[in-house]
């Protein structure tokens, strides 16, 4: 049975995006450059309105199965302004969701599932040191330069280890990424790509022994939407030579780009972080959702300084309805990269947020 105090936030969450309550308090301001400290900044910042842990890839089982699966697990947390001054145990100060889904692209079908849950009583934590995430019975860890995430599921289970192969990549200004033309519309963002991959993943009771790659995104803000825009358009993908493309764009409700940004960091650890114009997103191909009516472009020309990329879904329906949690509805897949050339040089995960509903941040 929910407390009165805590079913009103979650409806409000329901009603508003993921986190709507932060914009009671009104107290953006513009985040200072600094040097992001590891494992600390793997860590929870509570002090902030909005942060995620977040990670994305593809596996397949090894042998003479052909069989291959994309996933991605997200785990969010909310500071909820309004409860910061109750000194009761049961004030939701801290609210946690995730998210999780797996893409089996033989059977073409996406899986998903959900959790919700107030900080503490031992049910959810984020812990500050490192990354320790609890939220039920989901769990994301780190353990040196290991992640083990472990979301048992109603028809799909993870229990993944991803292996740091790279170092740490500082997004934006050595961690600082600017999302919009006011210098409070930024965040704290890192990744790390090419983690290697290997577990198990459950699908409908089947079980495999799986190996691949993944990537891992973590960010931090206060405001992060600039005025006018509705949601974003994001892809990361790992190439196959070992470099990491990152290229995204803020959008408005009229489908033009209010920021866009991104970066290429080779396999020889060359970074070239890309400037405010440098990124294009142009639609190819849409496919409109039975579920929200939303149009979803599945297919993209992104143009970035490296190349002029095709972005491709592997299958048209992988949105999740996110909305008894988070409040959402959004876009977010297993994908292929192609280069100008035509050939296929690495794949990664497209997320779209904004088609169904305008995304509050």
């Amino acid at each position: 049975m929910e407390l009165p105090q805590f079913s009103a936030l979650r409806r409000h969450l329901v009603l508003g995006g993921l986190t709507g309550v932060a914009a009671w308090a009104g107290r953006a301001y513009a985040l200072a450059a600094k040097t992001l400290t590891f494992p600390r900044d793997r860590g929870s910042h509570p002090g902030f309105r909005t942060e995620w842990w977040y990670i994305t890839g593809q596996a397949a089982p090894a042998g003479a199965d052909k069989r291959k699966f994309g996933f991605q697990l997200t785990f969010f947390r909310s500071r909820i302004e309004d409860t910061q001054a109750m000194t009761s145990s049961f004030a939701a100060r801290q609210l946690l969701f995730a998210h999780a889904a797996v893409t089996d692209v033989q059977g073409k079908r996406l899986l998903t599932d959900q959790r919700i849950a107030r900080n503490g009583f031992g049910v959810a934590f984020a812990s500050e040191q490192d990354m320790a995430i609890k939220l039920r019975d989901w769990s994301l860890r780190a353990e040196g330069k290991k992640y083990i995430a472990e979301l048992p599921a109603s028809t799909f289970a993870l229990k993944l280890q991803f292996e740091e192969t790279q170092p740490v990549l500082l997004q934006g200004n050595k961690g600082l990424s600017r999302k919009g033309p006011q210098e409070q519309q930024a965040s704290y963002y890192y990744s790390q790509p090419q983690l290697a991959t290997h577990g198990s993943l459950q699908v409908n009771g089947q079980s495999f022994e799986v190996a691949g790659r993944a990537w891992l995104d973590h960010e931090w803000s206060e405001e992060l939407l600039p005025p006018g825009a509705v949601g974003w358009d994001w892809i990361g993908m790992n190439l196959n030579d070992g470099s990491a493309l990152t290229a995204f764009r803020l959008r408005d409700n009229n489908g033009n780009a209010v920021w866009d940004g991104g970066s290429l960091r080779s396999a020889n650890g060359e970074l070239y972080t890309f400037n405010r114009g440098d990124v294009i997103f142009k639609p190819v191909r849409r496919w409109k959702s039975p579920l929200s009516q939303a149009n979803y472009p599945v297919e993209w020309i992104v143009r970035t300084p490296a190349d002029f990329y095709t972005v491709r879904a592997v299958i048209d329906n992988q949105e999740l309805d996110s909305r008894v949690s988070t409040g959402a509805i959004y876009w977010e897949g297993l994908s292929e990269l192609i280069d100008s050339n035509g050939n296929q040089v690495g794949s990664g995960y497209l997320e779209m947020t904004g088609y169904a509903q305008p995304l509050r941040l």
